[in-house]
């Protein structure tokens, strides 16, 4: 099925049944099933099912899904069953535990570059990486065919820099800044603002 007629929410919840299926393995075990799945995640057994039917047929009634054979199916549907490189702008706070998080090793993704436009950063190292100038973002992401780029700077200059890295080819983007970006159509933005998770919970306190 085309990738654009399946939606958006659907997508958003193979990383989580990728996720739940990598733990399954971990565990030793062979074999799932959609209510395992389900009670593991919080999420409806009937949804998971419906959610993978959009891409196939990945298990049989009554046997269930075998686990290895589910898991690299859905790392080809979500492309990471190779890995991309990242560019990384902001080498503050929160750039520095994006870097250094391990759990981007073997899942798909490499910080490959960092930028920031701070002096006293620039040239200094994270994790064996060398910051980068963000006057160097255009000659750098091109030259190394970087498709995506995660920004961690201050809300007032999120904007600024995510223009520069789509005029430099930059196509999916990882917004940490806590503002809204605008960006063309073309390109692809994900927003992680930590105080609207922390609000959504506070409704149930």
């Amino acid at each position: 099925m085309p990738a654009t007629t399946i939606p958006d929410i659907v997508i958003g919840r193979l990383p989580l049944y990728l996720r739940a299926l990598t733990q399954f393995e971990i565990s030793g075990n062979k074999v799932t099933s959609s209510h395992e799945m389900g009670e593991y995640l919080g999420i409806s057994s009937a949804q998971i099912r419906k959610d993978l039917l959009h891409f196939g047929e990945f298990g049989k009634q009554g046997t269930g899904y075998n686990i290895r054979y589910l898991k690299k199916q859905l790392e080809i549907i979500l492309r990471v069953n190779q890995e991309w490189d990242v560019a990384l702008v902001g080498a503050g706070g929160v750039g520095n535990a994006i870097v250094n998080y391990a759990g981007f090793r073997g899942r798909g993704f490499r910080i490959a570059v960092v930028f920031d436009n701070d002096p006293a950063k620039i040239g200094q190292k994270i994790n064996e990486l060398i910051i980068l100038s963000t006057d160097q973002i255009k000659i750098k992401v091109s030259k190394m065919k970087i498709r995506i780029a995660m920004v961690a700077v201050p809300s007032d200059e999120a904007q600024t820099v995510t223009n520069t890295l789509v005029e430099a080819g930059i196509e999916s983007i990882l917004n940490y800044a806590p503002t809204s970006l605008t960006v063309p159509s073309k390109v692809r933005i994900q927003h992680i603002d930590p105080v609207v998770g922390l609000q959504h919970m506070t409704y149930y306190l």
